[in-house]
């Protein structure tokens, strides 16, 4: 008999009054605190004003959670959130999209970036990839702490039982994608660091990510439970549905956008 991985690990660390710390929001809060430091290594390097860091790093948290929320919502559950529009607010309930995330964070970086010309879009776009890679490895993380996002029944010896779920084996799908992109975060830092010819032109880094993360989020696909009945009626579950133009974009900026320089 194969012994596979019981997970039982709460997903609370401790509470003090009212007050629960979370694995997620620890995990959540670490990847920004970290990607904080590595862009404040890459302004240093770069020469650029380390004092907007702070404005910046406010920008992406309220972009990624306000686009995650609204992503959840409007793809997973519309008629349900567009009925109780007040239950969109509730978001330690759960209920956060990666996709959604994404397009908040282009919209926060656009709006930064107007009011910074001296960090164009493209430049800030192609450098968070690094500490994004990192963060979305902490977000898989604390998934796999609230024994969410899992996969669909397995044999494989390292399928995990998540007994707060039921007692079935399961793909460990928030692992295979944890893994996915700490790969790329460790790529994409050393290819900065060692000047590689990808970090010349504007978005190419960009593609990279949107390649790598939302190719390897659509195989994933095949084998995680879907969130809501209705993708059981959709030849593609909706991650998969969603990821699609977002690896189309990153082949065009990857092969086919003829982007400027980076400027120095």
């Amino acid at each position: 008999m194969i012994a596979y991985i019981h997970w039982n690990v709460s997903p609370e660390i401790f509470s003090i009054g009212p007050l629960t710390i979370r694995w997620y929001g620890l995990l959540f809060a670490s990847g920004f605190l970290i990607g904080y430091y590595l862009m404040q290594g890459i302004y240093q390097r770069e020469q650029k004003p380390i004092a907007h860091l702070d404005t910046l790093l406010w920008h992406l948290i309220l972009g990624t959670v306000i686009g995650a929320r609204l992503g959840h919502c409007l793809f997973y559950e519309p008629a349900y959130y567009l009925a109780h529009p007040l239950e969109i607010l509730k978001i330690w309930e759960g209920g956060l999209a990666s996709h959604g995330g994404a397009i908040g964070v282009f919209i926060a970086l656009w709006l930064y970036s107007r009011k910074h010309p001296q960090e164009p879009f493209g430049w800030l776009a192609d450098r968070l990839t690094i500490p994004t890679a990192l963060t979305a490895t902490f977000i898989r993380l604390g998934n796999l702490f609230n024994s969410e996002i899992y996969g669909k029944i397995a044999t494989v010896p390292w399928a995990f039982v998540f007994e707060r779920v039921d007692p079935h084996p399961r793909h460990p799908t928030q692992l295979y994608e944890a893994t996915a992109y700490f790969s790329l975060f460790l790529l994409l830092l050393y290819l900065y660091y060692k000047y590689h010819p990808l970090w010349q032109k504007t978005y190419r880094p960009l593609g990279l990510f949107l390649i790598w993360v939302f190719g390897w989020r659509l195989l994933i696909e095949f084998i995680k439970e879907v969130q809501v009945e209705f993708e059981n009626e959709l030849p593609l579950n909706m991650g998969q549905l969603l990821s699609i133009p977002m690896i189309g974009l990153g082949v065009y900026f990857l092969f086919l956008f003829r982007g400027s320089s980076h400027p120095n």
